[in-house]
């Protein structure tokens, strides 16, 4: 997926006149916040299990050289394979080949963030693969030619109408000329176009949501059962995984699992857990003749013990987007590349550069939501916070916010100047605020002002309110 993060702005505005968008974001928004609030509720150890997992995934960053090597012995043992990827390009050159050296023609693949970070898909269509998407979400984005809007839900900005019409052009020629607007049609016309992908597959990819260093395991958890059906189908299974999703053990992986899916879709669990650990063996009844693990890095190793080490706590559940006022008024595409709101906001300058996503950061109230929502107390507010700072030191900061933050600067640190200005800004906006004390329009603030009233101040600013009232000298 390319990235259009320099152009979040225009992206924004486009999405805000995007009525459909606007349709599907209301449609899914309250679901996502009442189903989570309400798993929460009814979970009253829900604090303390986030005070563990989050010691759990503090304690496997402290020694991940330690755990990456024991769940690679465990792999390895079990007759798996494991594979070291420092940058994208390395991953999809490792995955490419694996699939050559399997003669692979076809490929089911499930969810991945990892995937779509990598660029998976393109890699292997330009080697001369066919790629299948299992997952609903991803199939429907899929034949949309869409990148996911959201981490869990990828066609979240699809209405059902979209859906219909979307089916009814690419299901007609495979046996399905009727045109559907019900979800449980849909769904079920979408079972009967994929169950024959699953057999045809040479290869299958899924992401993992956690390994297990212990056994050298990968866990999926889905609610479709595509990911069961793309690991064991095929001859071959790829795992695609960051370097911190390994834990330690099973026991860990527990603690973390009662917080996902409550986060994530409002759910006590997934429908579907599922644990894989190595090829077939001769007493299996299905399952890949081959198994293997590709640990992309991508700039994660920087960020141990740094400023944004924390982030690498994140368990990609989506709870910061579904609670995020900006995510949900402009969707994901917005955010121009794999990983969209809060979260997004901090990896993607991380993963490609600042010059190339500096807007992000600033694509944000810093109403602190994000972070009470976590389930790994990720203090996503701080870290945007830094990475304002860092923007504006390598100044990419437009020419406007630079000359602003100048003139600001000029005042603030010219006590007697600046309370005097102050005080004629404040009398002539209460002034212009009239009997009905608000503001139809307000300088530089145009953007406010256009669709809501600005309130007028009182006349008189805090410090010189405090002084009358003896509360300061």
């Amino acid at each position: 997926m390319r990235a259009t993060t320099q152009t979040f702005p225009n992206n924004a505005r486009v999405a805000l006149l995007d009525d459909q968008l606007r349709l599907a974001l209301e449609r899914a928004q309250g679901g996502f916040v009442n189903n989570r609030q309400n798993a929460v509720d009814g979970l009253p150890e829900f604090e303390a299990l986030r005070g563990a997992a989050r010691e759990i995934k503090e304690h496997t960053l402290g020694h991940l050289d330690y755990y990456l090597e024991r769940f690679e012995r465990e792999v390895v043992a079990a007759g798996g394979h494991v594979h070291w990827a420092s940058t994208p390009q390395e991953a999809c050159d490792i995955v490419l080949d694996i699939c050559r050296e399997a003669d692979a023609k076809t490929v089911t693949k499930g969810k991945s963030m990892v995937g779509e970070e990598i660029g998976i898909n393109d890699a292997l269509e330009a080697g001369g693969l066919e790629i299948v998407e299992t997952d609903l979400g991803e199939y429907i984005i899929q034949l949309a030619d869409e990148p996911p809007s959201h981490i869990i839900a990828p066609a979240i900005h699809k209405t059902r109408d979209q859906i219909g019409d979307l089916f009814h052009a690419h299901h007609a020629q495979k046996g399905h000329p009727e045109r559907l607007d019900d979800a449980p049609g849909l769904v079920r016309q979408a079972r009967s176009v994929l169950r024959k992908e699953f057999f045809r597959a040479d290869v299958g990819i899924t992401g993992a949501n956690f390994l297990v260093a212990e056994t050298g395991s990968s866990v999926i958890v889905t609610n479709e059962g595509n990911g069961d059906l793309s690991q064991t189908l095929p001859r071959v299974h790829i795992v695609t995984a960051a370097l911190e999703k390994v834990l330690p053990t099973f026991e860990d992986v527990g603690v973390i699992l009662r917080l996902l899916a409550r986060s994530a879709t409002g759910q006590e669990m997934s429908s579907y857990t599922t644990v894989s650990t190595g090829p077939r063996r001769s007493d299996d009844l299905d399952g890949p003749e081959a198994y293997h693990v590709v640990l992309v890095d991508n700039g994660r190793s920087a960020m141990l013990g740094g400023d944004f080490h924390e982030m690498l706590r994140c368990i990609r559940c989506g709870a910061c987007l579904n609670h995020c006022p900006v995510y949900n008024s402009v969707g994901g595409h917005a955010y121009g590349w794999v990983y969209p709101g809060p979260m997004g906001s901090v990896l993607t300058p991380l993963m490609l550069g600042l010059d190339k996503a500096a807007h992000l950061p600033n694509a944000c109230t810093l109403n602190g939501r994000c972070q009470q929502v976590c389930p790994m107390s990720i203090p996503l507010p701080e870290m945007l916070r830094k990475l304002r700072i860092k923007a504006h030191q390598a100044g990419h900061d437009s020419k406007r916010v630079q000359w602003g933050l100048k003139l600001w600067g000029c005042f603030a640190t010219r006590p007697r100047l600046y309370r005097f200005a102050t005080g004629i800004g404040m009398r002539i906006l209460a002034w212009a605020g009239g009997k009905k004390k608000r503001l139809r329009m307000l300088p530089f603030a145009k953007g406010w002002t256009a669709t809501r009233d600005f309130p007028a101040p009182a006349g008189e600013t805090f410090i010189a309110a405090a002084k009358k009232r003896g509360l300061t000298r």
